[in-house]
This record gives C-alpha cells, sequence and structure tokens, in this order.
C-alpha cells in the first residue's frame, strides 16, 4: 500500500469491545506481510452514544446526533469510507448516509456477502441480534432480496437469552455469554436454519469464548471487516 492509500473511518464504541474487535480483525484479515501493507484507519469509539435498542423500542434519547458527531468527526479526519461496527446503529443508517458525502459500508449487505462466502446461496438462515435490530427489520428485507428467510428467536428466548447474554459481553463478563449465545443459535438450527448470522456486534465476541459451534456460523465483525478490505483493496 502506498502512503496515499485510501482511509477507513471507523464508527466505534457500540459497544467498545465490539469496536476495538473490529480492528483486530480487520488487522488479522488483511493481506500483508509488512506494515506498510495494512489499511490506515480511524476509530471513533465513543461509548456516550445512547443506546439504540432503547432508543427504537422504550422512547430512548435518539443516538443520531452522536452518530453524524462522529462520522463529521472522521470525515474531517480525511477517512475515504465508514464502517460502522454496530448493527443496530443501522437503524439510523438513511440519515448517516445523507449526512455525509463518504460511503458507509452497510453491515448487513456484508453479513449476505459472509454468508455467501460460506457456501450459503438461499434458504433459511438464523439471525441473531438485539431486540431493536429485529424489530426495525434490518435484516429481513434486505436478505429476502438476496434470497434469504430469517428465522429469529422467540420473544421469550430473547427476553430471557440473548438480550442478557448481549449485556454480559458489555458488561466484559464474555465469557458467561456463551451458554446462552450457543443455545439459541442451536435452537435456530434445529428449527431449519442452514447458518445462523450473528446481528450483533456483542454476539460474535461471546460465542468465540468456547467451543465452535458445529454449522456455519456469519460473523458480522469479520463480515464488515473483509467488506472494509474489499473498498481499501479493490481488486485489480
Amino acid at each position: 500500500m502506498s502512503g496515499s492509500a485510501r482511509v477507513l473511518g471507523v464508527l466505534g464504541g457500540m459497544g467498545p469491545l465490539a469496536g476495538a474487535t473490529f480492528m483486530q480483525r480487520l488487522t488479522l484479515l488483511t493481506p500483508a506481510e509488512r506494515d506498510q501493507d495494512h489499511i490506515p484507519s480511524i476509530l471513533w469509539s465513543d461509548p456516550r452514544v445512547p443506546d439504540r435498542t432503547a432508543a427504537r423500542l422504550a422512547g430512548g434519547e435518539d443516538p443520531l446526533p452522536w452518530l453524524l458527531r462522529g462520522i463529521a468527526g472522521l470525515e474531517a479526519a480525511g477517512c475515504g469510507a465508514i464502517a460502522i461496527p454496530c448493527n443496530t446503529a443501522h437503524g439510523w443508517f438513511e440519515a448517516m448516509q445523507e449526512a455525509t458525502s463518504l460511503p458507509i459500508l452497510h453491515i448487513v449487505e456484508a453479513a449476505a456477502d459472509e454468508l455467501l462466502r460460506l457456501g450459503i446461496t438461499n434458504g433459511t438462515v438464523g439471525l441473531m441480534a438485539t431486540s431493536g435490530t429485529l424489530a426495525m427489520k434490518l435484516y429481513q428485507g434486505r436478505l429476502a432480496a438476496r434470497g434469504y428467510e430469517c428465522l429469529v428467536p422467540a420473544e421469550e428466548e430473547m427476553a430471557r437469552l440473548v438480550m442478557p447474554a448481549i449485556e454480559l459481553v458489555k458488561a466484559n463478563r464474555v465469557a458467561d455469554s456463551y451458554a446462552p449465545l450457543a443455545e439459541i443459535a442451536r435452537r435456530l438450527v434445529e428449527r431449519g436454519a442452514r447458518a445462523v448470522v450473528l446481528g450483533c456486534t456483542e454476539i460474535p465476541l461471546g460465542i468465540a469464548a468456547g467451543p465452535a459451534l458445529p454449522f456455519p456460523v456469519a460473523d458480522t465483525i469479520d463480515a464488515l471487516a473483509r467488506a472494509s478490505i474489499a473498498w481499501a483493496k479493490p481488486a485489480g
């Protein structure tokens, strides 16, 4: 990579560990033999952004002004594109994209590309995500347009297992989150899912804390990292 290589902006902090892990995975997945082969990137990690699920489902504080502040900061820093390693934040994707001339890499499209990479070209896939992401149907429509049908956990499973596990990751109790997350993923496969999309960037962290699951999972942290690499190092 030359000194004029395009700079990736990362709008993180949602949560902080997910943003930090994205930077690590971006580095590890980049084909490189020396420092200069890696992707110039700037992480804007601001955990003060109000809770996205609470904003959508419980009348919580609007996160959009905080998101736009981060985007403006990354744009001013000279970034050429923005990656947001938070699925629920994509509920404000259109408003964020309208506020900047920079392309924002969409995490759901990246997840669909990851399913293709895993050999899952169509059919039913499980979707694990925050209640906010599911309520906003951030995945269902985009994946349907690409030949997939989403199977989601029951409301009781969301309340008892998925959301508490996500909160465990945010509280730095990552190992404790593995069992409930793995249980839901297994249930989705038993119900007919060919693969499971880990549609909250806390979920891959919990799943990575225990034994590997015996079926395909689309890790949205890795998916967004691969999309970022494709933007920074286009083929040809």
